[in-house]
């Protein structure tokens, strides 16, 4: 809720905020006449005036929009000086986001996180804890040559995870894992013996990794999630196809944290449970 302000101090507040943000910008009082269209004597009068009286609302929006900062911020409503257009674009940024994890800004996103407890709901398999042979089936077929830098960085995103401070958690829905024991859907075609090798890879993982990279499996009849990263209380990052929409306000990612979370609270298989439905899994898979 927002703190009630004696009227005198409002008034003050603003000849204190319009004056440093005429300083910041080094704009003279007569400039700023020009630009809201009123006598000089006006402005310096909004600036030196005294009792609580303060300028009509279009004076203090036009000084606002002339100075770059916010009416709310002059009127000390708000703490931050920055416009509302400015505020959502620093708190949503879109990335371009190539077919397979090349992208540098994916790097520097955990580099940013190191130290926090990074989740994580993968639109796949996650990519770092894939198998070469498993990349190569999925990205060779459409990128080509480019197919190693695909790999190339995964094995940076893993080696990472094996020596950062960060805990990762990874939740997802149960029929992935299914679906890629069993080659279905996404996985159609994925021969056996890639397959197992996957398997022994993933339980290789968790065994040297855990706790800190904990997998759990939930319903997906029950709970949803986009693919999404969230790095700390950092930033959230969701992967929608073509770009990657990252939030770096504390509201929206508090948000998906408290979304993530309550996939791991009603996850159906713990981070305990994981390894040993993995091995059930894999001896349902036939090696001929």
């Amino acid at each position: 809720m927002q703190e009630k302000i004696d009227k005198r101090d409002r008034a003050a507040q603003f000849r204190t905020r319009l004056a440093r943000a005429m300083e910041e910008r080094h704009v003279s009082q007569s400039a700023l006449a020009r630009q809201i269209a009123v006598d000089r004597s006006t402005v310096s009068q909004l600036l030196t005036g005294e009792g609580a009286r303060l300028p009509n609302a279009h004076v203090v929006g036009s000084c606002a929009s002339a100075l770059g900062v916010s009416a709310d911020w002059l009127l000390s409503l708000s703490d931050r000086p920055e416009s509302a257009a400015e505020l959502l674009a620093s708190s949503l940024t879109m990335t371009e986001a190539p077919r397979a994890l090349v992208d540098e800004r994916i790097f520097e996103w955990h580099q940013e996180a190191a130290g926090y407890k990074i989740r994580y709901v993968p639109a796949t398999l996650p990519d770092m804890l894939k198998t070469r042979a498993v990349l190569e089936w999925e990205y060779a077929p459409h990128l080509g040559r480019t197919a190693d830098q695909a790999i190339g960085a995964s094995a940076d995103r893993l080696m990472w995870m094996r020596s950062a401070q960060s805990d990762y958690e990874i939740a997802m829905p149960l029929y992935e894992i299914d679906s890629f024991v069993h080659a279905r859907g996404y996985y159609d075609g994925l021969c056996p013996k890639i397959r197992l090798e996957q398997i022994d890879h993933l339980l290789e993982i968790c065994q040297q990794l855990y706790p800190r990279l904990r997998i759990y499996l939930f319903d997906a009849k029950r709970l949803y999630s986009a693919p999404v990263t969230i790095f700390g209380p950092l930033l959230c990052v969701f992967y929608a196809g073509s770009h990657y929409m990252a939030f770096r306000d504390r509201d929206r990612i508090e948000t998906f944290t408290r979304h993530f979370d309550r996939l791991v609270r009603e996850a159906d298989l713990t981070a305990r449970d994981f390894t040993e439905h993995l091995k059930r899994l894999r001896s349902q898979i036939s090696d001929h």
